[in-house]
């Protein structure tokens, strides 16, 4: 390891000085990645959840987000992250053979919305849980509206090696008990993402236009843009307008402050806004002539109303909270929500930028993580949105510890020090997969119009189209990839028994009801947490609710 970067955080020299680096290899990678359904017109699709695709209230890799159309794929997580991908793609291939003539729109902004009501918000069937499911994104479609919640990305779900908990928590001569020190340490991560996660959408963003149908229901904000042509809108420096104040960075929630220092504080912050009324939600009602209009009218309904670039997570199980089973169980892994979808792959998704966003979390890992003070929420945001709206600008500055700094020195700074990190994890590999990964992303931190969003603006230019036939060409062509590819046989039969099974246990779960609904939020919602311990058990809990084990999103 001699030819290493010397330039490193005293964890990693404390793992090269006891020849223990490897134990960075082999975290686990899911990845989540959502994908209206459309028309060959271009138009969202008004058609239920295909059957054969299976329930998506209990499918384990296709659902469904917050639209009947919008589909959800999610892998398994691996080791690997070429298993990772080709899970993901064998799930396209399936889900392509039943969509008939319909297509999975290719971006992440949404187009050619004819309002709100053009969205049809997702079912789950008559189960509680089933209700809940809609119910809460009745309540989105209430305090938001529905067209931001069509907005498509990828999740990328990360787990630390468990072989390397030790050896940090070794180095740290940390008190706590590994389980805290893990939870520390992802919480450390976390606040590090928050520092440096404009990188991400500066070298990743896919959204730098939008379509004026998308602001039907809210024209009042087509003044923060320019003209692009009779149907598009788009900032000329944009990267990814998506993670913007228009976006999933909405305003709503911009005065609420989530304490990311420690895992208790995070969960009390969380749990005070689910508990807490506001007066906007109490003037939409709950249940208003006998029909749910939202799960109630406090901050946040529940705790994925958040929306947050990085989520830490625990695996629920059956009838339990997030919130709870974080404070039962500390942090398994951590939830990137801030990638938009690649335009210029079939999945969304490649392997090169997979390789660096794993690299750049172990560097967030690693480094250094003060403790919040008052002030770095503004920076983080601001720099967020600095990024998202202009980030391709010439000599942009962020700020950097309550300085300005330029974005190209510090994205530099930011490569550089992961350098040592990519070399690990390519280990013994001749191909150097990690190594390449961060030159590639340096040569478009070099050179802005290697961007996605600058090679978007420059395809639309070039093709002479809005952004809408742009997205749809592009979506057109990633059908036609599936279809014409040989599908296994095997891996056809296994999906199609998924469908199959999903289906039986959703009647199973509308088949054993014996709780009003009413009840079952009644006995959902008393699982809060006061003063360190649950007010009701994760076991009572799943008693008295039944509820499936997939998470409520």
């Amino acid at each position: 390891m001699s030819s290493l970067n010397t330039q490193h955080s005293s964890k990693l020299d404390y793992l090269l000085r006891t020849q223990q680096q490897h134990l960075l290899q082999g975290g686990l990678k899911g990845i989540e990645k959502e994908s209206l359904r459309i028309s060959k017109e271009g138009l969202i699709s008004q058609s239920k959840h295909p059957h054969a695709l299976g329930a998506a209230l209990t499918h384990p890799h296709i659902t469904t987000d917050y639209s009947e159309a919008l589909l959800e794929f999610i892998t398994p997580p691996f080791a690997d992250i070429t298993e990772t991908l080709d899970f993901m793609r064998n799930i396209h291939q399936y889900v392509y053979t039943h969509l008939g003539d319909e297509l999975l729109l290719a971006s992440s902004m949404p187009c050619r919305i004819n309002g709100d009501e053009s969205i049809p918000i997702a079912e789950y069937g008559s189960s509680n849980i089933g209700k809940m499911k809609h119910v809460y994104r009745q309540g989105l479609w209430h305090r938001y509206g529905r067209t931001m919640q069509a907005i498509a990305g990828i999740h990328f779900n990360y787990s630390v090696p468990e072989a390397l908990w030790p050896a940090l928590h070794e180095q740290s001569s940390s008190n706590h008990s590994l389980q805290d020190f893990i939870s520390d340490s992802y919480f450390n991560l976390i606040r590090n993402f928050q520092r440096q996660g404009w990188l991400i959408l500066y070298l990743f963003g896919a959204s730098p236009a939008i379509c004026k149908s998308f602001f039907n229901s809210r024209p009042h904000l087509m003044a923060e843009f320019e003209t692009y042509d009779q149907y598009t809108l788009y900032q000329p420096y944009a990267t990814s307008l998506r993670m913007s104040d228009i976006g999933y960075k909405n305003k709503n929630q911009s005065n609420l402050k989530i304490d990311y220092n420690s895992l208790s504080s995070y969960i009390s912050s969380l749990q005070n806004a689910i508990e807490t009324p506001y007066a906007d939600y109490e003037k939409i009602g709950v249940k208003v002539n006998g029909e749910y209009k939202q799960l109630n009218a406090n901050i946040l309904q529940i705790e994925n109303e958040y929306y947050s670039t990085i989520r830490p997570k625990q695996i629920a199980r059956s009838g339990e909270k997030p919130t709870l089973a974080l404070h039962l169980r500390g942090v398994k892994y951590i939830e990137i929500r801030s990638l938009d979808l690649d335009l210029f792959n079939p999945i969304g998704i490649d392997e090169g930028k997979s390789r660096f966003i794993e690299a750049f979390l172990l560097h967030c890992l690693l480094q250094e993580s003060p403790k919040y003070n008052g002030h770095e929420y503004q920076i983080n945001n601001f720099n967020q949105l600095r990024v998202a709206h202009e980030g391709r600008k010439p000599g942009l500055e962020i700020n950097k510890n309550g300085q300005p700094t330029s974005l190209h020195s510090w994205a530099h700074e930011i490569l550089q020090s992961m350098s040592t990190i990519c070399q690990i994890l390519d280990h013994d590999d001749p191909a150097k997969p990690y190594s390449k990964a961060l030159e590639a992303q340096s040569e478009v931190v070099e050179n802005p119009e290697l961007t996605p969003s600058a090679k978007i603006l420059k395809g639309m230019r070039t093709k002479n189209q809005p952004f809408a036939h742009f997205g749809l060409e592009a979506s057109t062509l990633n059908k036609q990839h599936f279809t014409q590819a040989h599908q296994d046989t095997k891996i056809a039969q296994h999906f199609e028994a998924l469908s199959l099974s999903s289906h039986r246990q959703q009647k199973n779960i509308e088949d054993n009801e014996n709780l009003s609904f009413d009840d079952f939020l009644v006995n959902y919602f008393s699982q809060s947490i006061l003063e360190g311990n649950p007010r009701i058990t994760a076991d009572k809990a799943a008693a008295k609710t039944k509820k499936h084990a997939n998470e409520l999103i």
